[in-house]
C-alpha cells in the first residue's frame, strides 16, 4: 500500500507518456488520472495508520548506492510529516488532473501533458517520503526537471520558454546551496540518513568549520546552506523571480506547482531539518527575516498587478513566506498546517481564475474582465470561498492556520518575531485589499470586455467545476477539521517527533496572547476588503487618480521592486557580454581560425596554387616536360 500510493503516478505518467500515441488522448487522461487518484486514495488509510494511529514506517525497497563507507538505502519514510504531504499532494493533485482533461481539451497533445503531470506528483512525492537526503534531493531535482517542462509545456511561445529557462536558472542557484549543505552534512556526522544525522546533531552542537577562511558554527552554516536551496524552490525573496513568470504554463500547471507540491518544498525542508535548524539559532533568525520580508515583499506587488494569475501568484509567494516565518520562531507545526490549508485554497484559486480565462475567451487582464458574474455564478461562488479562505475569515480553512502563525510570531517574544508579527500583519491587509480588487475588477462593475468576447462568456463544463467543489470542500473545513491536531492540545500525540522543538514551544504561547493580537489579523482584513470595496464598486475613478498622482511609487510596485531588471544588470548582460566574447574572440578568433578552420584554408590554398599549374594549354605542357627532362639530365651529369 505504502509503494503503491508513491509509484501509481509514476506508472500512468510513463504509460501516458511511451504509449500515449498509441493508447489515444482519452486512455491517457483516464490511465493517469486514475494512478493519481488510486495514489490519492491509499494516502487516506496510510494518514490515519501513520499519523492518527501512530504506526511509522520505513519502507526498504533496494540499496541504492554502496561505496566505501557510504551506503544509501532507497526507502520511503512515513512520519506524520510525511503522511501529510503525501495525502494533500495527491488529493489536490487529483482533482487538478481531473480539471485538466477539462481546461487541456482543445490541446493537440493531451498524452504529453497528462504525463508531465503525473511525473511531476510522483516526483513530488518522493521527495517528501525520502528517508535520506540524497534521496530528497532526486525528488528536488525531479520537480524542478518536470517543473521546466510544464512551464514550457507551449514551446512554440518565445515568453514560455523564457519563463522555463528563468525557472529552471534561478531554481540551480538555490540548489548549489541545498547540495553544499548536504555535503556539509556528510563531512560532519558521515550520514545522510535522517535518523543517523538527527541522533548526531547535538554532539555536535559546538562544532565549527573554517569556510572561505572564515571560521564558523558548522550547524549554522550548514542551515543557511539548506535555507538557500529552500528560498530558491519556495521562490523567497531575491530568488523569487521565476514564481510570477512560471504563469505562462496552462493553468493547471499553476495549480499544481503554486499550491501543494513545488513551492511548498522549501518550508517542508526546513521542518523536516527542524532537529538540525533547532541546534542554530542564528540561521532561524534569518528564516525568520527572510520569510516576513517576503511575505510583506510580494504583498505590494499583488496589489497594482492587472493579470489575474500573476495577482494569485503574488498571493502564493506571500504566504510562502507566512510558513517560513512561522519555522524561523520554531512553530513547524504552524507551518505546515498552513502549508496544507493553503494548498486547497490557492489551488481553488487558481483553477477558478482557469476557468475565468476559459469564459474570456483566454483574457487574462482584469481590467478587460468586469460585470460576468451573472453568467459563470459557480466560479464566482468558487473564487469567493477561495479568496474568503485566503485572507483568513472564520470559519473558512485559512482563518486557523494563519492567525497561529501570526500569534506565534507575537508569542515567540524576540525581535525577529515582532518583526514577522508587524509585517505579517500589513501583509494582510495588503492580501485582503488585492483579493477583494481581483473579486470586484474580475466580476462586478460596468463589462470592459469586448463585446463579442462578452457574448461568448459562459460557464465552464462540469469536468471543471466539479474539482473546484471538491477543493472548495478543503477551502472550507480542512482548517477546522484539522486544528486540534496540529496546533491544538492534541498536537503532541499527532507530530511526535516528525518535527522537533528545542525550549519554549512558540504554539502554546499563541494561546495566551493578548486579545488584541488575535484580533488584528481581522480587523486589517475587514479594512483591506472595504478598501477594495471603495475603491473598485463605489469609486473606481480613484485608482487611476492615485497612480497618476504617484507615478513612481506605482511603477516600483508595477515592475516588482525592478529585480528583474537589476539582476539583468548584474548578472544576465555580464553573462551574455562573457558569452559573446568567449564565442567571437575565443571560438572563432583563435580556436577555429588556427584550429579546424585555418588547417582547412591553408588546404584550399594550396589546392588553388597546384591548380593554378593545370591551364588546359598543350604547349604548356610540353615546356613542363622539357624544363623536367633538362633537370634529370642534368642529375644524372652532376651525381655521375
Amino acid at each position: 500500500m505504502y509503494a503503491a500510493a508513491i509509484f501509481l503516478p509514476l506508472l500512468g505518467a510513463a504509460i501516458a507518456g511511451f504509449f500515449g500515441r498509441r493508447i489515444g488522448d482519452r486512455a491517457s487522461q483516464i490511465v493517469t488520472c486514475a494512478g493519481v487518484g488510486l495514489g490519492a486514495v491509499l494516502s487516506i488509510p496510510i494518514f490515519f495508520s501513520v499519523a492518527v494511529g501512530g504506526n511509522e514506517e520505513v519502507v526498504t525497497l533496494a540499496t541504492w548506492i554502496n561505496s566505501g563507507t557510504f551506503e544509501t538505502a532507497w526507502a520511503l519514510r512515513f512520519d506524520t510529516l510525511s503522511a501529510v504531504m503525501v495525502m494533500t499532494v495527491t488529493c489536490v493533485s487529483f482533482l487538478i488532473h481531473v480539471y485538466a482533461v477539462g481546461y487541456m481539451s482543445h490541446d493537440d497533445c493531451k498524452p504529453r501533458f497528462m504525463a508531465y503531470l503525473s511525473l511531476f506528483t510522483f516526483a513530488m512525492l518522493m521527495l517528501v517520503t525520502a528517508d535520506n537526503l540524497v534521496q530528497l534531493f532526486f525528488g528536488w531535482e525531479g520537480v524542478g526537471v518536470v517543473s521546466y517542462l510544464l512551464i514550457g509545456f507551449w514551446f512554440k511561445k518565445p515568453t514560455a520558454n523564457a519563463a522555463a529557462i528563468k525557472a529552471f536558472v534561478v531554481n540551480r542557484v538555490g540548489d548549489f546551496g541545498f547540495l553544499l549543505g548536504i555535503f556539509g552534512i556528510y563531512l560532519l556526522v558521515d550520514a545522510v540518513s535522517f535518523d543517523t544525522v538527527f541522533d548526531a546533531v547535538p554532539s555536535h552542537a559546538e562544532d565549527a568549520v573554517t569556510f572561505f577562511g572564515i571560521e564558523g558554527h558548522a550547524l549554522t552554516l550548514i542551515a543557511l546552506l539548506l535555507f538557500v536551496g529552500a528560498m530558491g524552490k519556495s521562490a523567497q525573496l531575491f530568488l523569487h523571480t521565476w514564481l510570477p513568470d512560471a504563469m505562462e504554463g496552462p493553468t493547471p500547471v499553476s495549480a499544481l506547482i503554486h499550491a501543494a507540491t513545488m513551492v511548498t518544498a522549501g518550508v517542508f525542508l526546513v521542518a523536516r531539518m527542524s532537529p538540525l535548524f533547532e541546534y542554530a539559532p542564528a540561521a532561524l533568525e534569518v528564516v525568520t527575516v527572510v520569510g516576513a520580508s517576503t511575505a510583506f515583499f510580494a504583498a505590494t506587488i499583488g496589489c497594482v498587478q492587472n493579470d489575474i494569475k500573476r495577482v494569485i501568484a503574488y498571493s502564493t509567494c506571500s504566504q510562502l513566506g507566512y510558513m517560513f516565518f512561522a519555522c524561523g520562531v520554531g512553530a513547524y507545526s504552524a507551518a505546515i498546517f498552513h502549508l496544507m490549508t493553503h494548498a486547497w485554497f490557492k489551488a481553488l484559486l487558481f483553477l477558478g481564475s482557469g476557468s475565468v480565462i476559459h469564459a474570456m475567451s483566454d483574457e487574462q487582464d482584469m481590467r478587460k474582465m468586469g460585470g460576468i458574474w451573472k453568467h459563470v455564478k459557480v466560479t464566482y461562488a468558487m473564487m469567493w470561498i477561495g479568496t474568503l479562505a485566503l485572507v483568513a475569515v472564520p470559519p473558512f480553512a485559512g482563518y486557523y492556520s494563519k492567525d497561529m502563525i501570526l500569534e506565534a510570531a507575537y508569542g515567540a517574544h524576540t525581535s525577529v518575531g515582532q518583526y514577522a508579527f508587524i509585517m505579517g500583519i500589513a501583509a494582510a491587509l495588503m492580501t485582503a485589499f488585492y483579493s477583494g480588487r481581483l473579486l470586484f475588477m474580475t466580476f462586478h462593475g460596468e463589462p470592459r470586455a469586448e463585446k463579442e468576447v462578452m457574448d461568448h462568456v459562459h460557464e465552464s463544463p462540469l469536468i471543471m467545476t466539479l474539482p473546484l467543489a471538491g477543493l472548495a470542500i478543503g477551502a472550507i473545513f480542512a482548517g477546522y477539521i484539522g486544528y486540534d491536531v496540529f496546533i491544538g492540545d492534541g498536537r503532541d500525540m499527532f507530530w511526535r517527533d516528525a518535527i522537533a522543538v528545542l525550549g519554549n514551544d512558540p504554539i502554546e504561547a499563541a494561546h495566551h496572547v493578548p486579545a488584541w493580537v488575535v484580533w488584528s489579523p481581522m480587523v486589517v482584513t475587514l479594512l483591506g476588503l472595504g478598501l477594495a470595496y471603495h475603491l473598485y464598486m463605489r469609486r473606481p475613478d480613484i485608482p487611476g487618480r492615485l497612480a497618476a498622482s504617484y507615478p513612481l511609487v506605482y511603477k516600483f510596485l508595477l515592475n516588482k521592486w525592478y529585480f528583474d531588471e537589476l539582476y539583468d544588470f548584474l548578472f544576465v548582460r555580464p553573462a551574455f557580454r562573457i558569452g559573446r566574447v568567449l564565442w567571437k574572440r575565443g571560438d572563432e578568433g583563435v580556436i577555429d581560425r588556427f584550429g579546424p578552420d585555418g588547417i582547412s584554408a591553408s588546404v584550399i590554398a594550396g589546392a588553388k596554387r597546384l591548380g593554378a599549374v593545370q591551364t588546359g594549354y598543350l604547349y604548356h605542357y610540353a615546356f613542363a616536360m622539357i624544363i623536367g627532362i633538362a633537370l634529370f639530365v642534368s642529375w644524372i651529369v652532376v651525381g655521375g
